[in-house]
This record gives C-alpha cells, sequence and structure tokens, in this order.
C-alpha cells in the first residue's frame, strides 16, 4: 500500500509512483506577490504534471465572501469540493505549484488541518520537474467524485485573537516570513491602506532563507535556523502578507522537527490594516 512518510517528496519519487491509484497530483498554483518570483505557467502557455487536478484554494476551496484572500474555507465547504477532484480517504496526495516551492506548502498545511496526514509537497514543484525532462500535459485530468470526509483541526489555522494573546507567552514563538524591510517597515506593503511594522515580539524569518533554488533546504539545515528561533517544545505560529509563505515556514518547522504549529490565517493583510492590533518598527 502506498505510503507517504515525510511532508516533501522528491520528483524521483513522484515519477516512480504516479501510475499508482491511491496517488492524487494537485496543482495548488497560485500567482506569486513576491519580487522575484514568477509563474511558469501563464495563459497562452500550459503544462501539468499528468494525472494532475486543480486545487484552487485563492478562488474556489476558500471562505467566501471574505475581505480577506484565501481564508480557510469551513470544514464543509472543503469537503465538498475536494470529493470533486476525486479525493478520498485513502488518497496519498502530492501537491505542487508552478514557482517551485511557493503556493504549494498552504495546500499541504490546509488537508492537515482537515485531518488528513497522507499529504506531501513536491519539492521543487513544475520547474524541477520539467527541467528534469519529465512528462508534461497540456490541460487538467477529469475524475469521478471522490468520498473525501473532513475531520477538522482548528488548532493549525489560527486567528488575530490566538495571536493577540500569544504575543507575551513564554511557550510560544511567532515567526514573520515577510522581507525584513516589510518586517520593520522601511519598505511599503503591497495592499493599499495596511500598515508597515510588525507583531510585538515578532521574530523575522523571511521565507527565502529555508530555500535554495526553489527548494526546501536540507532537515540539517533548517535545524539550525529553526534552533536561534524556537525551542522544539515551543508552539510556532507562522505568519506572512496573506497566509501563503506563512505555510513554508511551517513545512520547513515540520521538517526541522517542530510539532506544535499554528498558522495566522489572516496575517498581515488582517493585523496590518488599521485597527487596535498593537505594530511596532523596532
Amino acid at each position: 500500500m502506498l505510503k507517504i512518510n515525510s511532508p516533501l517528496v522528491a520528483t524521483d519519487w513522484l515519477a516512480e509512483h504516479l501510475a499508482d491509484e491511491a496517488l492524487i497530483v494537485l496543482d495548488a498554483s497560485v500567482p506569486p506577490v513576491v519580487p522575484g518570483y514568477t509563474s511558469i505557467n501563464n495563459e497562452e502557455h500550459f503544462q501539468a504534471i499528468p494525472g494532475a487536478r486543480r486545487f484552487d484554494y485563492d478562488g474556489v476551496v476558500c471562505k467566501p465572501n471574505s475581505s480577506l484572500p484565501h481564508m480557510m474555507p469551513a470544514a464543509g465547504l472543503f469537503e465538498e469540493e475536494v470529493r470533486k477532484l476525486g479525493v478520498n480517504n485513502e488518497s496519498v496526495i502530492v501537491v505542487y505549484d508552478d514557482v517551485g516551492l511557493y503556493a504549494s506548502p498552504r495546500a499541504w498545511w490546509m488537508f492537515r488541518a482537515m485531518g488528513h496526514e497522507q499529504v506531501a509537497v513536491l519539492n521543487g514543484g513544475l520547474p524541477k520537474w520539467i527541467d528534469e525532462r519529465r512528462d508534461v500535459v497540456a490541460s487538467y485530468a477529469e475524475v469521478e467524485k471522490g468520498n473525501f470526509n473532513a475531520r477538522e483541526d482548528d488548532s493549525l489555522f489560527c486567528d488575530f485573537e490566538v495571536v493577540l494573546k500569544s504575543l507575551y507567552e513564554p511557550d510560544c514563538e511567532i515567526l514573520d516570513a515577510r522581507s525584513a524591510a516589510r518586517f520593520r517597515g522601511e519598505a511599503p506593503e503591497p495592499r493599499p491602506g495596511v500598515r508597515g511594522g510588525h507583531m510585538p515580539n515578532a521574530k523575522s524569518l523571511p521565507f527565502p532563507e529555508v530555500l535554495n533554488d526553489g527548494q526546501l533546504k536540507s532537515a540539517e539545515e533548517l535545524i539550525d535556523i529553526f534552533a536561534g528561533l524556537a525551542e522544539k517544545e515551543q508552539k510556532v505560529i507562522t505568519s506572512c502578507g496573506s497566509g501563503i509563505t506563512a505555510c513554508i515556514l511551517t513545512l520547513a518547522a515540520n521538517v526541522a522537527g517542530y510539532e506544535k504549529l499554528s498558522v495566522y490565517d489572516g496575517s498581515w493583510a488582517e493585523w496590518g490594516a488599521p485597527s487596535h492590533l498593537p505594530v511596532v518598527t523596532d
């Protein structure tokens, strides 16, 4: 029986198991807003891994009518949309994106938050797959409805109230995946009206620091990075601009051996908006 024992899989592993009936491949691409990161797919030129289905958490598998982008949906909506993709309770899921390793970790964490543990991120994503001259197709697969049942763990995503209570808790660290300049309030926020700076006591860990050429750094390197930021027994809450790259840090922390993990879903799009929530620049 096919099993995944890591939150990360290599292209070699995926190629070897691509024909397995239990395997579900999901394209979780979202257009990047971070400077220096680009998608290899566009309207004129589209490529997908054979058998892939579209997991669109930016416009479909998200909380409807929210003022904040791609917020985590209720379990019922998640279950309904995932079943449409042919996902079953026994499915082994691999998620990828067309940047390399950018949007896919959020999809991985969403499935984990809905009780599905047999899910992993494709290290290097579609760009690495194509660079290795592996087969691609020009459209997504047509599938039959699945039987996936969501079992929500609401601790894996948190809201601003949880973050606010955690700011001065010694058993919790808050890591911010935005650039150091945005963290310090020296660079403008991409969303109009959003304040610059960071949460009191948060620590800066720009997400590119855990990556190497579109792939996650080794476990040994990640252990060294996180050792200076949080203890293994502490809870680690990650945040970013809108809840996407925070999940890259969560994936990296998981690979480094951290288990008490949560993603601030609203992230800076919510916290930085004009409000009573505290913002500092030092």
